[in-house]
């Protein structure tokens, strides 16, 4: 039987958060492509400014469990 994205995904689920952890961290270095310096400081910049959104008290903030929620419904609808 093939391997589907379904399977491992819900194989992965079975991990210890550790395990999964690195293994996201693994997946995400699979894509080595060279980083544009420009968008690099674009992204440094926004992150400054949404920190600064957030201390100050200008950001509307989400719960995890709310965005984690979210996020599996989404899985959901996928299936």
């Amino acid at each position: 039987m093939p391997t589907t994205l379904e399977s491992i995904t819900h194989e992965v689920l079975e991990l210890p958060r550790d395990q999964q952890l690195r293994l996201a961290y693994y997946v995400l270095s699979l894509d080595e492509t060279p980083v544009d310096p420009d968008v690099e400081a674009a992204w440094d910049n926004e992150i400054r400014a949404r920190l600064s959104a957030v201390r100050e008290g200008r950001a509307e903030l989400i719960s995890w469990e709310k965005v984690r929620e979210e996020v599996r419904e989404r899985l959901r609808e996928c299936r």
